[in-house]
């Protein structure tokens, strides 16, 4: 996989910060409260443009190793 940089597609701003958040997805994970949906989110530091990456893998840490290069 070919890593490039963070750039914000709003602003063009090169500094970013992320966080992960889990959700529930579906009737039977709302019922029994759980979370079994797992989001990475990059935003933007300058103007707060925040990108939502379903996490896959291990933990969705993947994305961002692609956004570090």
């Amino acid at each position: 996989m070919e890593k490039k940089q963070y750039v914000c597609p709003k602003c063009g701003n090169k500094t970013y910060e992320s966080d992960q958040f889990q959700a529930t997805g579906g009737n039977f994970a709302k019922i029994f409260d759980v979370q079994n949906k797992k989001f990475i989110t990059i935003s933007c530091k300058k103007c707060g443009y925040t990108e939502l990456y379903k996490a896959k893998g291990s933990d969705g840490w993947d994305i961002l190793d692609f956004l570090m290069g």
